[in-house]
């Protein structure tokens, strides 16, 4: 490998990956908007997860079509279009003037959530075999980064929100601080836009299309003059086969589902779903409303969420380091003992908290809220709650709708009593197994054990089940929360982790190390 290979491949795969940053911003930014948002759209809890799972729903309808757009116009040009989205998203979601407006806003930006599976599509089609693994680690990495500064961001302007400064409440940070939260995300989607035109087109979308000179131009910038021609030869060793590009949508997919592909596509499918149903995107589009239910109240339910972003970092340094040397398989099976074990620490953290409100309590709280509606709450002072279910329904028979969503926070941050420090050690270490397991590793074998032809085809279809499931997880965590309790649904996340366990231990297999064409045969002569 040269070092030209290195510095290039690089420095394409880092353009590239900017979308994962905007990816893991935009989709966990809402932790911090939508407490504000409910209360501006006085919103119930299924309106709340329709907002918090539109971009989910609208990267469900991209990826129908994100596979057959890539393989029509160029990698480089899909990714392109969704940059575009994410800045028109974003816009739109700062000046929603109701609950619909924002709902479609949220939308069109989930709508470049495609970008996921096309840029490790493209990362995987300009990289060598034994860099890939990390290369492609590099999107999620950014990711996760993204994640990290959403938090950061969100706990600034939170802050920053209170300050009496006359340009704060000029420029509304005070009044409208969750459309600067949502709306701060265009200015990386815009330098992403620019940054895109400066990347050259994949080799390999190049070959399918029959552009052997661009091709070769393209390998020569990424491995030098010497290795290019090389590369190129290995690729068109496996020309009659990219030559099912130019078939149709539908046999293409007749093909994607024949018995020589059932291998690749049930890997596929059990990682998409493992990812979801483990409740990653629950932990980070709820994570404040996770630790203000822990009853540390909302300012430091910001700051343990910052943290949290901060492990996602730091443990998805540790797959990038390790995933190419380690391996795929062995990184999910540790990762997966770790998020059963740390979503059953959770669940038995919530299940030891009672819930009980007093005078003292009463009176800590309306030194914080001066209009609290104390006399509505005095038919169940000193009454003690066994579970998050009985206390927050006696609240809510007690309070009007307005009052239960403005107040919800700080009773339950008054009136809990539980070991908030084990559920935040649980979360830690599901953030932290989640981080060096599913989280790369997934996109990384996506990218891998497809074949060249219908690689775009497959990821799509993955990509689907993988958005669909997410969707659904998101969709109906606020009403899990209300009406089944944390305890539950941390204890469901665990045994889904376990069943996922064994699903990976019984049909994934080890893909480091390999070219995309020798994977391809591989994996195409495995019995199905």
């Amino acid at each position: 490998m040269t070092s030209l290979s290195i510095s290039n491949a690089l420095k394409y795969t880092l353009i590239v990956s900017l979308g994962g940053f905007i990816f893991g911003f935009d989709a966990s930014v809402i932790s911090g908007a939508i407490g504000f948002i409910s209360e501006a759209f006085k919103l119930t809890p299924w309106q709340q997860g329709i907002v918090v799972s539109a971009p989910t729903l609208g990267g469900l309808v991209a990826t129908l079509i994100a596979g057959p757009v890539a393989d029509a116009i160029g990698r480089k040009q899909t990714l392109l279009m969704t940059a575009c989205l994410y800045f028109v998203s974003a816009i739109g979601s700062a000046f929603a003037t109701s609950f619909e407006a924002l709902v479609i806003a949220r939308f069109i930006g989930g709508m470049a959530f495609c970008s996921l599976m096309v840029a490790p599509m493209y990362i995987a089609e300009i990289s060598l075999a034994d860099q890939r693994g990390r290369l492609v680690s590099v999107n999620q990495l950014n990711i996760v980064v993204g994640l990290f500064i959403s938090y950061f961001t969100n706990y600034f302007l939170l802050q920053l929100s209170h300050s009496d400064a006359m340009w704060v409440s000029g420029w509304q940070i005070d009044s409208q601080t969750w459309r600067w939260m949502l709306g701060i995300e265009a200015l990386p989607a815009l330098a992403w836009i620019l940054l895109l035109l400066l990347l050259p087109r994949s080799p390999r979308w190049l070959l399918m299309k029959d552009q052997q000179q661009e091709a070769k131009r393209t390998l020569t910038r990424l491995f030098g003059s010497n290795n290019a021609q090389q590369q190129l030869d290995a690729i068109q060793a496996a020309l009659p086969k990219l030559q099912l590009s130019s078939l149709s949508l539908a046999r293409k997919m007749g093909s994607l589902f024949s018995k020589r592909l059932r291998v690749p596509l049930l890997v596929g499918v059990v990682l998409a779903i493992a990812q979801q149903v483990t409740g990653i995107n629950v932990v980070f589009f709820y994570a404040p409303t996770i630790f203000e239910q822990s009853g540390i109240g909302t300012d430091a339910a910001f700051m343990q969420a910052i943290w949290i972003g901060l492990i996602n970092v730091v443990f998805t340094i540790v797959a990038l380091l390790t995933i190419d040397k380690l391996g795929r398989r062995p990184l999910l099976l540790i990762g997966l003992t770790g998020i059963c074990f740390s979503m059953a620490l959770c669940s038995w953290g919530f299940k030891q908290a009672t819930y009980q409100l007093n005078t003292a309590h009463i009176a800590e709280i309306k030194t914080e809220v001066a209009d609290f509606p104390a006399h509505a709450l005095a038919p169940i002072l000193g009454q003690t709650f066994t579970s998050d279910v009985a206390f927050n329904d006696a609240i809510k028979q007690r309070l009007t709708a307005d009052e239960y969503r403005q107040y919800k926070s700080v009773i339950f941050a008054h009136g809990i009593n539980m070991p908030a420090k084990l559920v935040l050690l649980g979360i830690s270490l599901f953030v932290a197994s989640f981080a060096m397991s599913l989280g790369p590793v997934m996109w990384v074998m996506f990218s891998e054990i497809f074949p060249n032809a219908i690689r775009a085809v497959a990821i799509s279809v993955v990509g689907v089940i993988n958005n669909a499931a997410s969707f659904t997880v998101q969709l109906v965590f606020p009403w899990e929360l209300e009406y089944l309790g944390a305890s539950t649904t941390f204890l469901l996340y665990s045994l889904f982790s376990l069943l996922s366990f064994a699903l990976v231990f019984l049909f994934v297999e080890e893909t480091k190390g390999k070219s995309l064409e020798q994977l391809s045969e591989a994996l195409e002569a495995k019995p199905g």
